[in-house]
């Protein structure tokens, strides 16, 4: 079996697009934060065209957010190219916060972008979508939760209003009818609202609705100390502890021009690539087990056990909780522990080199998920999204290759990458994924540098910002913190992969079969909590 396909894809320059605007006089340079190739401050009537360029010029979307700072409240977009990430800026006047949109050049900021509105109160004025995206009916009108002046436990008393009324538009047609699912789940999930149009069992259309467990993380974050920090980003989604809490920790170690020890680096990437394993074992078994192949479900549970036993033996929590911490790493390995997780990993290697071929050609199993739930590459592209997902659709961004960090700048990390975009594709690359973090933990372990496990993080004397981007199970996971003096938290905001990865659902059940829905959405597996902050 071939571990890894690649295919050549070039992405846009952020060099190239950065002296292009500078000629045209759109943009005007700023030093950069740590960690990205260049930061531009941008007219806010030209932030909508500045991402049009950047589209043209092949760069991805990643991210954006808010920052009130009275009277303003300054706008971040982050985008990506092939030579790292550019950190777009511009900022509107509370009084009147209006901004033009980068919806039409790009599609995955729609929802982001209607967060902004309903958190900060920003008006994209051309946004194509008017609907609230998370307040849900617990925020009266003109209420704005993430601005500085409103209160952590809100103004409202007594019972939320029920959200009942979100306005799904309808399809017309002879025999369409609807399908509502959820937001309660017959399973033991969080709640999430789909719903469908379809004729006869065909999906037509198919409209999500997330945002019930809103939990307040950036406000809350508000005030709190690095470890505090550092804690609460752990439980943004708990099945990616190490990477929300490797992003914050890095945005605050850079806005504090903390160099972490080599050995920290190390320890941090083999939790992380360790939470990849797990993650990716349970899913390719959930995702066959959708489709009634009960044997592999059996059998990876059973590998994503034994992988989680050992966290716990070795690192003292199955989920790899706060085992991150500011400056360094909380838990280390003496040689007989790494003896023991070298020889775990070899028979892991054996098992999963044995049943991947079994899945991966066994032909009533391929029947189910071959051509099912295509997700084309330029949708892909246009979604942005990361990962998994992206990989099986021939987006190929990896962090760990393309803007790596330590450690990871030492180390050859191959990325699989398929052009078909369907659950075969996305089961595929899970299964490379899981044999290529065995290989990284390997080498790690082969060399693991002696030295400190952490060091100080000393509060800065003035106030400072960072920006973690970090490789995690589902994609890229990013991170804005911004610090006072005293080195407290002024302002967090985490992206999870979740918010790029739940639209990408929406787009390729265009033609399946509603009961291959379930196995579609385990291909995928959005984080609710991750998108719910």
């Amino acid at each position: 079996m071939s571990r890894v396909q690649t295919v050549d894809v070039t992405a846009g320059r952020v060099a190239e697009l950065v002296g292009r605007l500078a000629e045209a006089d759109l943009a005007e340079t700023l030093d950069p934060l740590p960690g990205l190739k260049a930061r531009l401050r941008v007219a806010a009537g030209n932030w909508g065209q500045i991402a049009d360029i950047a589209a043209r010029q092949g760069l991805r979307w990643s991210a954006v957010w808010g920052d009130h700072r009275p009277p303003q409240i300054l706008i971040r977009s982050l985008l990506f190219g092939c030579d790292g990430h550019l950190l777009l800026e511009t900022a509107v006047d509370q009084a009147l916060p209006e901004l033009t949109s980068q919806v039409g050049a790009y599609i995955a900021a729609d929802r982001p972008e209607r967060a902004l509105q309903d958190m900060f109160g920003v008006r994209f004025i051309d946004h194509p979508d008017r609907r609230r995206w998370l307040r849900h009916q617990g925020w009266a009108e003109g209420d704005y939760p993430l601005r500085v002046d409103f209160p952590v436990a809100g103004r409202r008393s007594g019972a939320t209003p029920p959200d009942c009324n979100y306005p799904f538009p309808a399809v017309a047609g002879e025999g369409v009818y609807e399908i509502p699912v959820g937001p309660v789940h017959a399973g033991i999930i969080e709640p999430g609202h789909f719903r469908f149009q379809a004729v006869g069992e065909t999906i037509l259309r198919m409209e999500e609705h997330l945002g019930y467990v809103h939990k307040g993380i950036e406000k809350i974050a508000v005030g709190r100390d690095l470890s505090g920090l550092a804690r609460l980003a752990c439980r943004v989604s708990g099945d990616s502890a190490v990477a929300h809490g490797w992003a914050a920790c890095q945005a605050a170690e850079r806005a504090l021009q903390v160099e972490v020890p080599p050995r920290a680096q190390a320890l941090r990437a083999i939790l992380a690539e360790r939470e990849r394993i797990a993650n990716h074992l349970g899913d390719i078994g959930a995702i066959c087990n959708d489709v009634g192949f009960a044997f592999a479900q059996v059998q990876m549970t059973r590998l994503r056990e034994q992988v989680q036993r050992q966290n716990q033996v070795l690192f003292g929590h199955r989920l790899l909780f706060d085992r991150v911490v500011p400056g360094g790493a909380a838990v280390d390995l003496n040689a007989g522990q790494i003896v023991a997780m070298a020889e775990e990993l070899r028979r892991l290697q054996t098992d999963v080199e044995e049943l991947l071929p079994l899945l991966l050609e066994y032909p009533s199993l391929q029947d189910r998920l071959r051509g099912n739930g295509i997700l084309p590459p330029d949708q892909a592209w246009r979604i942005g999204v990361t990962g998994y997902i992206g990989r099986a659709s021939n987006l190929q961004d990896d962090l760990r290759r393309d803007a790596p960090y330590a450690p990871y700048d030492r180390l050859r990390v191959e990325v699989p990458a398929y052009l078909e975009g369907d659950v075969a594709k996305r089961v595929r690359v899970r299964g490379e994924e899981v044999l290529i973090a065995i290989g990284l933990i390997e080498q790690l372990l082969a060399d693991l540098p002696d030295g400190a496990l952490r060091v100080d993080c000393p509060a800065p004397r003035g106030e400072v910002e960072g920006i973690g981007l970090v490789e995690g199970w589902r994609g890229e996971t990013v991170a804005y913190v911004r610090l006072s003096a005293e080195g407290r938290v002024l302002r967090y905001f985490p992206r999870d992969p979740s918010w790029l990865s739940w639209p990408a659902l929406e787009v390729l059940l265009a033609d399946v079969i509603v009961p291959d829905f379930p196995v579609n959405n385990k291909s995928v597996n959005g984080s609710y909590s991750g998108h719910d902050l």
